[in-house]
């Protein structure tokens, strides 16, 4: 006779209905970043001196700052090209990672696991991703660094580890694909003017993740209530810190960039998190994760004070992708 709770039966039917409808629509709806993005057609050549490259200063908190806007407009086209270039770079990077620790992760799994099929629809989709980035980082001819150094030193060790702690690697994972996620929806959102080859990378990028995502977050969900109450307060104060330190990484500049452009430093602190501004746009990154750790019981006291003092505490989100007009730090 099964000693399984009732609840808990019902809750993991519904991961697994959840999961097999995430993997039939990595089937039926997937790209190609070959077939699916026309990169020869004449519309989706790169001009280096595209004014479209020039950063928004509502979205990006280098475009925010007067020393940027008091550039030359060749410099402030310059610049933005290799700021939205290396993030794209960064992107692919990072796939990297999660790739290396759902492999591990899933490798480990019993057979018949259906999340087994679905991580495997999602590196598959991932490493698309990784093509198209790379792809697209070569047409504009930016020769970019990428991941700051430490970080891309720890990369591997990151995925391997990962796939012994799946929790805090879907954590990860959502650390790393919130921020650009809320970066790419926010700039499709408003309109803002890029390039036409960087904006098909985005809604192709965009229509994938909401499945990484929600897989990420219903692993979460499911296992996260099932931890012990020290398992649980351990985590809720990990999980701010991993994802401000994880956002920090994707969507800062590095310094070589930096020097290439003889950024002031107190422009880049400014930019890079320190101004009223910037701070604002990292917070806005997460609502969705603060409704998320809202939800499973992780904002406690004083996890909401690490939230905070961390530059990302705020109310979290009514829905999933709400725009960050309500991103304000929490009292």
């Amino acid at each position: 006779m099964s000693t399984t709770a009732p609840s808990t039966r019902t809750h993991d039917d519904e991961y697994e209905a959840m999961l097999r409808t995430l993997s039939e629509g990595s089937v039926h709806v997937h790209f190609d970043p070959y077939e699916d993005i026309a990169w020869d057609a004449p519309e989706m050549q790169i001009d280096p001196a595209d004014p479209r490259w020039i950063l928004s200063a509502d979205l990006d908190p280098l475009g925010a700052t007067a020393w940027y806007q008091a550039q030359p407009r060749e410099r402030q086209i310059e610049i933005g090209r290799w700021r939205v270039t290396n993030a794209i770079k960064v992107g692919g990077a990072f796939e990297s990672i999660l790739i290396r620790g759902l492999m591990h992760y899933a490798m480990g799994l019993k057979n018949g696991s259906p999340e087994f099929r679905y991580c495997l629809h999602e590196m598959t989709e991932e490493c698309n991703h990784i093509q198209m980035f790379q792809e697209l980082v070569n047409r504009t001819g930016t020769d970019v660094p990428g991941m700051r150094p430490t970080f891309r030193a720890a990369a591997p060790v990151l995925g391997f580890v990962g796939g012994y702690l799946p929790v805090l690697l879907m954590v990860g994972i959502l650390a790393g694909e919130e921020p650009i996620d809320h970066y790419q929806k926010s700039i499709l959102r408003e309109g803002a003017e890029m390039p036409p080859a960087v904006l098909r990378t985005m809604e192709i990028h965009i229509a994938e993740e909401a499945r990484h995502i929600s897989f990420a977050d219903e692993f979460l969900r499911l296992r996260i209530p099932r931890m012990s109450r020290v398992q649980r307060l351990g985590l809720s104060i990990a999980f701010p810190v991993i994802m401000r330190w994880l956002a920090g990484e994707i969507m800062t500049m590095p310094r070589t960039i930096k020097k290439r452009f003889a950024v002031p430093d107190d422009v880049y602190r400014e930019a890079f998190w320190h101004s009223p501004h910037s701070q604002r746009v990292m917070a806005s990154y997460f609502g969705d994760m603060r409704a998320l750790a809202t939800d499973v019981g992780l904002m406690n006291p004083i996890a909401k004070r690490v939230w905070n003092r961390l530059g990302i505490g705020g109310a979290p989100s009514l829905y999933r992708g709400e725009p960050d007009r309500r991103a304000k730090l929490v009292a």
